[in-house]
């Protein structure tokens, strides 16, 4: 069974978790959701570098174990590339494992989710002031992977239709 791995992507608080969940009921699917958010919200000190591989692997085991429920797609609820923009950001450089596997690990199609959507705090979230510079890592990541993407854009019910928009376009071409 082939099975089309559609990626939602892109900085903090664009609404990635709240969209890929419709996003898997409107098509009858599953969705994997964010590892990282589960394995922060479970730290005491500040992230490590061992972290970093830690919700790497566990991103990838989590696809792995939810890919055989899926139902024609698989959506996405962000990939382990943002494992590699963290590293980036906060030490310098990205784990070597991320490195190797990117190219090798692909999806079909993402969607990157615009910064138009108002910023919501949460204590996970890091930099309300660097959205317009993720949102550029963003776009080069993807042009780097020479990646599929549409930029999806619009508030609520609107943005909601213009993800199930691209990914219905996407799946017809």
């Amino acid at each position: 069974m082939n099975i089309q791995k559609i990626a939602i992507v892109g900085p903090e608080s664009t609404g990635k978790s709240t969209i890929s969940p419709m996003l898997a009921e409107h098509y009858d699917t599953v969705w994997v959701p964010e590892y990282a958010r589960e394995y922060c919200e479970k730290l005491t000190a500040p992230c490590t570098w061992e972290d970093e591989i830690n919700m790497f692997r566990g991103q990838l085991e989590l696809e792995k174990k939810l890919l055989p429920k899926a139902n024609k797609i698989l959506i996405c609820d962000t990939t382990f590339i943002t494992v590699k923009i963290w590293s980036d950001q906060m030490f310098g450089k990205a784990p070597q494992e991320v490195l190797d596997e990117l190219p090798k690990h692909t999806y079909d199609f993402y969607l990157l989710m615009n910064i138009d959507l108002p910023w919501e705090n949460d204590p996970l979230r890091d930099f309300p002031h660097l959205r317009e510079h993720f949102m550029e890592v963003w776009h080069q990541e993807l042009q780097a992977l020479g990646a599929k993407y549409e930029v999806i854009s619009g508030t609520n019910a609107q943005r909601f239709r213009n993800a199930v928009k691209a990914i219905d376009h996407f799946l017809k071409s």
